[in-house]
């Protein structure tokens, strides 16, 4: 009993006098306690190992993976592709930002330009709280450059010129500053060695700066990809409606490059951050592409070996329906319910609950596709990444994609099927889905 006072008065001497020094060794007092949170339409796949890799004989002779066990950290994964109306929301939100920027150079009152301190902020930060109010003469004037030119409207209609939707994004290049060439130099006071930045060319490191590299985009999907992907193929109206019509909201974005779904991504953390910021919290919650071995093992959903999603290693359930939207038999697209892609969420889940790993559109994922991957990959987290510059050739710029889709056979709904596109691509029948690590185990 003596015992369990005197503790009891340890700890609330220590909780009460914060910094004093009693001699022990207590850690930093006053952090919080942090419990990791269920994110909002994601599914946790914990931790684990799994043999990566044909679960059946290389039927296409590809040779472009092998048999390999790895192991991964948990990780979180949202439970369908991204959707039209999900994606829509990165849109807006770069259209409300670049409408507020144009704005504030009229009106300060749309930007803020300094800190609670009365520091100068460079540059301004965008004030979300100001409200717009598009029948005033002035906003409308400002804002009718985000729009077609009067010679470019369909019917007159006034329309939002998509080709404006450009975002800058930034990331930094850890394996690049992990390079013991590449670290600061305390005996110099100096950083050493040099970095490639995202033209390609050669740059002495000058400082931290050096490691952080940044890209600008437009964000909008390609909806012509409807168009251009098939020859002789009559798919206007999905051209002008699948992105904008509310009927499509619930199905997988489609049209959208690698480069547009890491942009995606990148805003997604952020945007995340600033509203864990403004509570107080922690601001480390960063969404991303899966790795090509997390899609797998999350796709295999637990059960080893697996062939496809389901764990079975047939197409079809035993009252003959086919368990994803698919290029079935010799092209009876209609087959399986879907002519092209469907709502998420359709067909049944695999058992870590994740809906269309198989099917309905394929998936970027994070890594640089090369055939031999896998010869010379960690089995700890196994990842692969080259970060292509534009005057590299076209092979440098492969991404891998997973799961198949609704114009493709059967082969590539295997889970351990992999094949690629061009990060700078867009197809009609690739969508991507984000994953959050789990902090902790």
């Amino acid at each position: 009993m003596k015992k369990v006072i005197g503790l009891s008065l340890l700890i609330g001497l220590i909780s009460s006098c914060g910094s004093v020094n009693n001699g022990e060794l207590t850690g930093v007092p006053g952090r919080d306690k942090y419990s990791e949170p269920n994110p909002f339409g994601m599914v946790f796949i914990p931790q684990g190992s799994f043999t990566m890799g044909p679960s059946d004989q290389d039927v296409s002779w590809g040779e472009n993976n092998g048999s390999k066990t790895v192991s991964l950290d948990a990780f979180w994964m949202d439970e369908t592709e991204i959707t039209n109306n999900e994606y829509r929301q990165f849109v807006y939100w770069v259209r409300d930002s670049i409408s507020r920027r144009m704005l504030g150079e009229q009106n300060e009152a749309f930007l803020i330009s300094q800190d609670e301190a009365g520091n100068a902020i460079d540059p301004p930060l965008i004030n979300w709280d100001e409200k717009i109010d598009m029948k005033d003469e002035a906003t409308a004037t400002v804002l009718d450059e985000l729009y077609y030119k009067p010679d470019e409207r369909f019917f007159g209609r006034k329309e939002l010129d998509t080709r404006k939707l450009m975002y800058e994004y930034y990331w930094i290049d850890l394996q690049q500053a992990a390079q013991k060439s590449n670290r600061f130099n305390f005996a110099t006071n100096q950083y050493q060695g040099f970095v490639y930045n995202n033209e390609g060319e050669k740059v002495d490191i000058t400082s931290r700066k050096s490691f952080i590299f940044r890209d600008r985009i437009n964000v909008y999907p390609d909806t012509l990809c409807w168009v251009h992907d098939f020859s002789y193929s009559f798919n206007e109206p999905m051209t002008n409606l699948y992105f904008n019509h509310p009927a499509y909201d619930d199905y997988p974005v489609v049209g959208v490059s690698w480069k547009q779904a890491t942009a995606f991504c990148i805003w997604r953390s952020r945007y995340m951050n600033e509203a864990l910021l403004k509570d107080g919290k922690y601001t480390v919650q960063d969404y991303r592409l899966p790795t090509e071995s997390e899609w797998e093992y999350a796709a295999r959903g637990g059960v080893p070996l697996s062939m496809y999603p389901w764990g079975g290693m047939y197409t079809r359930n035993y009252i003959g329906c086919f368990l994803a939207n698919f290029k079935p038999l010799r092209g009876n697209y209609a087959d399986d319910g879907g002519l092209t892609t469907v709502k998420v969420g359709t067909y049944d889940p695999n058992e870590f609950g994740l809906y269309d790993m198989a099917g309905n559109v394929a998936e970027w994922t994070a890594n640089a596709y090369d055939a031999s991957a896998y010869v010379f990959t960690h089995d700890l987290n196994p990842d692969y990444k080259y970060n292509a510059r534009p005057n590299d050739p076209p092979v440098m710029k492969r991404k891998v994609i997973r799961g198949g889709s609704w114009k493709d056979i059967a082969y590539y709904l295997q889970c351990s099927t992999r094949t690629y596109e061009y990060q700078d691509t867009a197809k009609s029948y690739i969508g991507f889905r984000c994953v959050r690590s789990y902090l902790g185990n």
